[in-house]
């Protein structure tokens, strides 16, 4: 019985089981292994065509918004073209500027060529004379050319509208001359100028609207002998000029861009507090402006309000010098007994002047809303550098001057 119970006795299961175990192991880490090398490979493939794919993606970006090439074209340029840069101008606009001028062949082409030159952004307002059909590299190259510019008109304190003779036959230009000398630009070997002529014609006939001239100045203007109805409305500073312009653009351009200034200065808000109107302002301001140095603006303001304060006449040679278009500051018995509007040493010509008797600057503006608190009624240059003594009284006044003939002051 027993070995008949023996012949169905099971088997050792736990000693086949380690014989058969070595072979499953192996057997499932190579499907393990198998099944790795296939994900593998999946994504890997994924990986590319997704790779693939991005590029081509971005490349047909580049190509639809046209970012991946840009036109150029080669070479230094062929004809000559004016551009302006305005005031505020990024780099980006200077760039679309110069490709709708027919500069460069796309506005990318500026751009690419100076990203790395940090000059470009220090490019100044103005005009620039630049040639058709240029390359980004010499396009840049141009507009960083400091001869490129074209060179604006300066007008600065004290200047008048017209030529000045001195003494020594030394002729001192006037504002119409030098934005005559300002105007000339040569295009493609041909020189063009607005003329002295020109514009003073344009100065004295031209509807003062039209030229620039503002509403609170039109009655003094318009009431003004015609060659001097435009005096102290230009004042100091650079103007950028349109080349190609007519004489009556030039005078408004300037005109214009000098009110905005005038403005600024407090020729109209500021001049309120005075009691005097804004072209009064511009009067006593350049008066100021030829008679001292700046430092000595107020009182020469302060003395200006006090004489006409009292209907005193105020006896500036600068203004009987004016008339005579003469630089000195100095006048001759003879030339302070001529009778004349702007010899305000006249009984007759009580008052300001009819106009400004040249350009004043911001300074003499401030210093005729602003005069300096004080009593004088009297100065006179009494040092060699130009500084001026003041004084209340007559007396005081001819002690001063005494003085300063002994010093050899003039």
């Amino acid at each position: 019985m027993s070995d008949d119970l023996g012949l169905f006795t099971e088997p050792d299961v736990h000693s086949e089981d380690q014989q058969r175990r070595p072979r499953g192991k192996a057997a499932a880490a190579a499907r393990r292994a198998k099944v790795r090398r296939k994900r593998t490979v999946l994504w890997t493939v994924v990986a590319l065509v997704l790779a693939l794919g991005g590029v081509g993606a971005y490349y047909g970006y580049q190509t639809l918004m046209g970012i991946g090439s840009y036109e150029d074209f080669e070479g230094t340029g062929e004809t000559d073209v004016v551009i302006e840069v305005k005031d505020g101008d990024p780099v980006t606009a200077i760039a679309a500027t110069l490709k709708d001028q027919g500069v460069t062949a796309s506005s990318r082409a500026f751009t690419e060529a100076g990203k790395t030159d940090a000059r470009l952004t220090g490019i100044q307002p103005g005009f620039y004379l630049m040639k058709t059909k240029m390359s980004g590299s010499a396009a840049v190259a141009r507009m960083l050319d400091k001869s490129t510019k074209i060179t604006p008109l300066e007008v600065k304190g004290g200047n008048v509208l017209h030529d000045i003779a001195g003494g020594d036959g030394k002729v001192t230009k006037g504002i119409l001359s030098m934005l005559s000398e300002a105007s000339c630009l040569e295009l493609d070997g041909v020189k063009k100028c607005v003329t002295p002529e020109e514009l003073r014609t344009a100065a004295e006939t031209a509807d003062p609207v039209a030229l620039g001239v503002p509403d609170w100045a039109l009655p003094d203007v318009n009431s003004a002998e015609k060659a001097h109805r435009l005096e102290g409305l230009i004042a100091p500073g650079l103007y950028q000029l349109k080349p190609g312009a007519t004489a009556v653009e030039l005078l408004n351009s300037v005109i214009t861009t000098s009110v905005t200034r005038l403005q600024s200065y407090g020729v109209v808000a500021g001049g309120k507090e005075t009691g005097y109107r804004p072209y009064d302002i511009l009067k006593i301001a350049s008066l100021v402006e030829k008679e001292g140095l700046t430092k000595d603006f107020g009182k020469v303001s302060r003395v200006i309000y006090n004489r006409l304060a009292i209907n005193k006449i105020l006896e500036f040679d600068s203004t009987v010098n004016y008339k005579l278009d003469k630089p000195n500051i100095r006048t001759s018995d003879s030339d302070r007994e001529a009778a004349g509007p702007y010899n305000t040493y006249s009984s007759e010509s009580e008052g300001l002047t009819p106009t400004p008797i040249g350009s004043p600057s911001r300074e003499a503006v401030e210093a005729a809303i602003n005069p300096e608190p004080g009593k004088w009624l009297f100065f006179v240059k009494c040092q060699k550098d130009g500084t001026s003594c003041f004084n209340e009284t007559f007396p005081e006044h001819e002690k001063t001057v005494a003085k300063a003939i002994q010093e050899g002051v003039f």
